[in-house]
């Protein structure tokens, strides 16, 4: 068991799941979202290195090929992987990392790392769904339906995650995507490692002892 905790997060696209994440990193302390490589064309107000580390499909498949990634899959006709260096170094560090991946990257991730956390969020209907595509505006009517197609695909997935979580109302979700971080972190198992001086206080002979 790594000192960190690996928590994997999916959902199918405009379920909201980047901006939960980014509001979960940024109220919790010691939690950090690992930045993906992709091949696909930036969109307006994305930074490289912030949002994903931009990169041309020969680049990615060289990556590919030396054992770079700790999961990597085709979505929509674009490339997404995850450094499995800055992962592996970043738990042992002690902190705990988030990774926004589709159901088959957290296929690879969970076969790797067993103990991962997963998480599944889902929106309340496809018809609001397809509302937050649209309103997105970065992509066209033909692109919205492809992804719509696909969501249906990509939820029948959900019982392969430990957790599900329906973003109806944005702060209840967080607050239900906080709840797992918080019950992650008090598990037995990572507690008796944190709390080994305690403990040992606790149990040793001492005050009260005969």
């Amino acid at each position: 068991m790594t000192a960190g905790t690996l928590f994997i997060v999916s959902a199918p696209s405009g379920a909201g799941k980047t901006s939960l994440v980014a509001a979960l990193v940024e109220s919790i302390k010691g939690l950090r979202i690992s930045v993906s490589h992709t091949t696909r064309p930036r969109r307006p107000g994305e930074v490289d290195g912030v949002n994903y580390h931009f990169t041309d499909r020969e680049r990615f498949m060289e990556m590919v090929g030396t054992g770079g990634f700790l999961e990597y899959a085709e979505v929509f006709g674009n490339l997404y992987g995850t450094s499995h260096e800055w992962v592996r170094e970043t738990l042992h560090g002690g902190e705990d990392v988030v990774l926004e991946i589709d159901w088959q990257g957290a296929q690879q991730v969970r076969r790797l790392i067993p103990d991962a956390a997963s998480v599944f969020i889902l929106p309340p209907s496809l018809e609001i769904l397809a509302q937050r595509l649209r309103n997105r505006g970065s992509d066209d009517d033909h692109v919205i339906e492809h992804r719509l197609s696909g969501a249906r695909e990509e939820m029948a997935h959900y019982p392969e995650f430990d957790f599900l979580i329906i973003n109806d109302d944005f702060q209840r979700a967080l607050a239900d995507l906080k709840a797992v971080v918080y019950a992650q972190r008090l598990a037995q198992q990572r507690q008796q490692k944190r709390l080994e001086p305690v403990l040992e206080a606790l149990l040793s002979p001492g005050l009260g002892s005969e």
